[in-house]
């Protein structure tokens, strides 16, 4: 019997499972010449090659007839990129599903809302089922109106993409409203909209702000604390010294675009902002599932959003402030001879001052302790069944 390396049959299996994942939206819409419009603007928009990076899609398309309309307003390019990506859903919806939707009714977030130019709930689409088996779509900052309705499904991968023919296009005062040139956009009035104003304050106030601009156009991710969570550290935040407290910002960025699939796929080390040799500034991205943790030695953040995904721009929320062990220690654990009190106990819990309180810390060094490596046994088993059905 002849043996492969172990190398070259993980790489066969890595191409397999990328070839099952894959779509290609404007090949798709090739094999329906009544929406090359459609497919020609998803091109000049650059939303094609967005949509097909993403695992979990649903694009709503419209006709020939239908895109007529919508460029008789004469938009931008950069307006109409913001209709068309309120029709291209951040969920899977085939025509089954499109019947099922719990009270009949659904809102979905568009990728409208993922760039960051949607203000509250505008970026999502209202999804009911009507009666006489009719499906109806409106935006949600269009006063409950319902401009759409589903014709009938182009095609369909389950859980990966859905593409749907929709009536018409989908009618949004803010998506067709004027829209700046991505150069003009502004990475703090963005974090300003989306909830994370203390932390583009401090930016604005330091040196760290002219960093991230400078990066973004070569493509920047920026993991932005929550208002409350920067609001609770201000106290510590003073006591740093102006060096420190520019390294402490520029490690929440890091200077190259990763989607969350990205995050989710690439385990392991990541240099940031801050890293200029001499001192790492690194942190270790890791996920469980759909949950994906930083972990800096000192502390253990987890994202909890997303306020703008716009190559080369990505920026998520995060619980917590990622603290470099650079500039914080963790508190040594205590010893297992002498307990400590509750009172040191609660004095303990600042993610600060301990934070190997963390649950995730623990786990973490638990796992490295034993010597548990989670890619190293989901790879062996993946390794282990495929090889089972080639040899079956």
């Amino acid at each position: 019997m002849q043996h492969f390396p172990v190398f070259t049959i993980s790489i066969l299996l890595l191409l397999l499972a990328c070839a099952t994942h894959a779509h290609n939206i404007t090949r798709i819409l090739a094999k329906h010449p009544e929406f090359s419009t459609f497919n020609h603007y998803l091109t000049v928009t650059h939303l094609a090659g967005e949509i097909n990076r993403r695992q979990t899609i649903t694009v709503l398309a419209v006709d020939n007839a239908g895109m007529s309309d919508l460029l008789a307003k004469r938009l931008s390019v950069y307006a109409l990129k913001n209709v068309l990506s309120l029709h291209v859903l951040v969920d899977y919806f085939g025509a089954k599903k499109l019947h099922q939707i719990n009270n009949r009714t659904a809102l979905s977030a568009t990728m409208f809302q993922a760039t960051g130019a949607a203000s509250g709930t505008a970026g999502f689409i209202n999804i009911t089922d009507l009666k006489g088996g009719k499906v109806g779509f409106g935006s949600e900052d269009n006063n409950g109106n319902l401009d759409a309705v589903f014709v009938k499904s182009l095609e369909e991968v389950p859980y990966n993409i859905s593409v749907l023919q929709i009536s018409h296009i989908i009618n949004s005062a803010e998506a067709e409203a004027p829209t700046a040139e991505p150069s003009q956009l502004n990475l703090t009035t963005i974090m300003l909209k989306q909830g994370c104003k203390a932390f583009a304050d401090l930016l604005m106030a330091s040196g760290a702000k002219k960093t991230f601009d400078q990066n973004i156009d070569g493509g920047l991710t920026v993991f932005c604390p929550s208002d409350d969570v920067i609001n609770g550290f201000a106290a510590k935040y003073k006591n740093l010294t102006a060096k420190g407290k520019e390294a402490l910002l520029l490690y929440h960025g890091v200077p190259v675009y990763q989607s969350m699939q990205m995050l989710k796929s690439n385990n392991g080390a990541m240099n940031t902002l801050a890293t200029d040799g001499a001192n790492k500034y690194d942190f270790t991205v890791q996920n469980d599932g759909e949950e994906v943790t930083l972990e800096t030695k000192v502390v253990t953040a987890r994202v909890t959003g997303t306020l703008i995904d716009e190559e080369p721009l990505v920026v998520y929320k995060i619980n917590k402030i990622l603290l470099p062990r650079e500039l914080f220690k963790a508190a040594p654990a205590a010893s297992p001879a002498k307990a400590a009190s509750p009172k040191a106990a609660a004095a303990d819990s600042s993610e600060a001052d301990s934070p190997e309180s963390d649950p995730a810390d623990q786990t973490a060094d638990q796992n490295r302790a034993i010597g548990f490596d989670g890619e190293k046994v989901v790879g062996t088993v993946l390794l282990s069944l495929c090889l089972g059905l080639l040899f079956v």
